[in-house]
């Protein structure tokens, strides 16, 4: 057995990179401990939401396919953020978890050079400096010219319900044991994290009369650039809240928990935490919302979304009886924690290739992330870099400045993490740029070029961009006169004739409203989306351009020893935290420090120039003194 490439673990990472290497003509083989789950959600059945849903577009717009399966196994979609500005839009959807599995399996079995094979890989080896098989706990051996590792939460993963806790790659699951071992011996730097999982409810037994509702949206959106149809929404989501009860049973149960009776010790999720973690930290609030998300269309089963637990079974059934709507909920499956392996991610060049072993590729979670859509982004990255280096072609990078994707590799190989890492739209400081309704213009004539587009995607999509182009010219040419704007709405007055685009650019006008004053209809939503969105933010892009490098020649200015970092309003709550206790002596070690964002460092130095007038300027050798 020979091929040129091996992906082990099929998740999100792994059928990513899989695809990928298969589609660019790579004799591939996908090593997975379990083929009926391949792509399994073993979290919340959903994918995208704000930042997440951009990177998704992005996928699909590099050759992808996790937007594809998303809208056709999608039940329930919703615009987040649609109150506010396109930039921070960001398209979620509850996916049907069996049929997503099953349409990930038909996509991956679709590719003529891709095998799939059950089973553990326990080692890998080399020869020289580089990566040539990879061993099996049944003791095959298959020989490779490269590997790309992405085995999730299954390295020595060990799961916690109470202080009962058992080994498990995910609950059901056994783990992939001496994998972290054989890593270890090439020279490879391990670390420990954690994770966890909300208790599944037989929806059945739920009072939805004492819930909100959240239908999904009445337009949606798809994900992919080249769907041909809208997607459908099937179900509905519920709203409901912990209440005191809740938090009363949590605390006189904090004993039993083994996040806060010492059993778990590795670092979890800051910014999706437990429900004892946020019990604990947020003392003084009454409740905290939750969501219930059926995982399918033909089971009753529900994920209890926002209420991640490791608590007792006992603990867990008197806790979700304790909410509203679910006093006589069953539990069908109990929330669990899970601690697992993981590398840090410093470890890696720009294409997620090891710097220790040559043709070693890591990614997914096994890299410090969480989330689906971080995992199948790195697994896009991967496999596309697997393919260039086997070809003999350059590498395939993406910068921060072109996608969220980018800024993710770039934090996670310059900054390396030490908690699971999770993107947000303020770690981009060009995410103005990066919309989910431009991911196609910005990636994928790049994508063409390598060839990981399929036939016709491109022309079909530059049609689009044409149109839009066309458009704005009209909008630039054509004005609007006090009088005709006056009929076709109400709010925003003009008092004489005013270009379309220029009217256009104030905050408070749509372009449907402009599009009914002339008279001018455009039936093609990405064309009028982004459209809209290109004009009203060109001038703010232009000053974050400015931003941008204003920053790249502060890099040596000083901060000031006793400055007090609560008091500088836009950080990030752990910036704040992160920023206090180093206490950098520089603007550029600030920037050094892993979770300080870009948009941080603009902020941070905004209040430097406020505060001191001109910020003085210390040489590189006293700040590292």
């Amino acid at each position: 057995m020979q091929y040129d490439a091996i992906i082990i673990g099929g998740g999100h990472a792994g059928i990513e990179a899989a695809h990928i290497c298969a589609k660019l003509r790579l004799q591939t083989l996908l090593i997975t401990s379990h083929l009926d789950l391949i792509g399994q959600m073993s979290c919340n059945p959903s994918v995208g939401g704000v930042a997440k849903g951009n990177i998704v577009r992005e996928i699909d717009a590099l050759g992808g396919v996790m937007a594809r399966l998303t809208d056709a196994t999608g039940i329930h979609f919703r615009m987040l953020n649609r109150s506010k500005g396109m930039a921070v839009w960001g398209n979620r959807a509850q996916a049907d978890k069996h049929a997503y599995r099953v349409a990930a399996r038909r996509i991956l079995e679709a590719q003529p050079t891709l095998d799939l094979l059950q089973g553990m890989v326990c080692r890998v080896e080399t020869t020289g400096p580089s990566v040539s098989a990879v061993v099996l706990d049944s003791g095959e051996r298959i020989d490779c010219r490269a590997v790309a590792l992405c085995m999730g939460t299954f390295l020595n993963g060990l799961a916690h319900i109470g202080m009962e806790s058992f080994p498990a790659g995910r609950t059901g699951e056994p783990p992939s044991l001496g994998l972290t071992e054989s890593l270890s011996a090439l020279g490879v730097r391990t670390g420990r994290l954690k994770t966890g999982t909300s208790p599944r409810i037989d929806g059945r037994s739920v009072d939805y009369s004492r819930m909100a509702a959240q239908p999904g949206d009445d337009d949606p959106w798809a994900f992919s650039f080249s769907a041909e149809q809208m997607p459908t929404n099937r179900v509905q989501c519920w709203i409901t809240r912990s209440s005191p009860l809740t938090h009363r049973i949590i605390r006189d149960n904090l004993d039993r928990s083994p996040l806060y009776g010492g059993k778990v010790t590795s670092i979890g999720p800051r910014y999706c935490p437990s429900i004892e973690d946020k019990v604990v930290r947020f003392g003084d609030r009454e409740g905290h919302t939750l969501f219930l998300e059926p995982e399918g269309v033909d089971v009753d089963e529900m994920y209890l979304n926002g209420l991640s637990t490791s608590l007792p079974f006992d603990v867990q059934v008197r806790m979700v009886a304790s909410v509203p709507g679910l006093e006589h909920a069953k539990i069908v499956r109990p929330g669990y924690a899970i601690e697992y392996d993981y590398f840090p991610p410093d470890q890696l060049w720009p294409t997620l290739e090891s710097k220790v072993v040559e043709n070693l590729y890591f990614a997914g979670q096994i890299n410090g992330t969480s989330g689906y859509e971080e995992a199948a982004c790195q697994g896009l990255v991967a496999g596309i870099n697997v393919a260039q280096r086997v070809l003999g072609k350059p590498p395939f990078l993406l910068s921060r400045q072109v996608a969220y994707a980018g800024v993710l590799i770039d934090d996670l190989v310059t900054r390396g993490t030490s908690e699971p890492y999770r993107m947000f739209t303020s770690r981009a400081e060009h995410r103005l740029v990066l919309r989910q309704d431009n991911a196609d213009q910005r990636l994928m004539p790049e994508a063409a070029a390598a060839g990981l587009l399929d036939p016709g995607v491109l022309e079909r999509r530059q049609r689009v961009w044409d149109e839009r182009r066309g458009w704005d010219t009209v909008l630039a040419e054509r004005s609007v006169d006090p009088e005709t704007w006056r009929q076709s709405g109400v709010g925003e007055e003009i008092r004489q004739a005013v270009r379309a685009r220029e009217l256009l650019r104030r905050p408070a006008v749509t372009i449907g409203r402009i599009l009914a004053a002339l008279h001018e209809t455009i039936d093609e939503r990405d064309v009028w989306a982004s459209l809209e969105a290109d004009i009203k933010y060109e001038g703010f892009v232009a000053r974050q351009q400015a931003d941008i490098e204003r920053q790249r020649g502060s890099q040596d200015i000083g901060i000031p020893a006793n400055i007090e970092y609560g008091a500088i309003g836009g950080l990030l709550i752990e910036t704040r935290a992160k920023l206090a206790k180093t206490r950098p002596a520089t603007v550029r070690l600030a920037a050094a420090i892993p979770g300080v964002t870009p948009a941080d460092i603009g902020v941070l130095l905004g209040y430097l120039s406020r505060s001191t007038g001109r910020p003085n300027i210390v040489s590189r050798e006293t700040a590292d003194q």
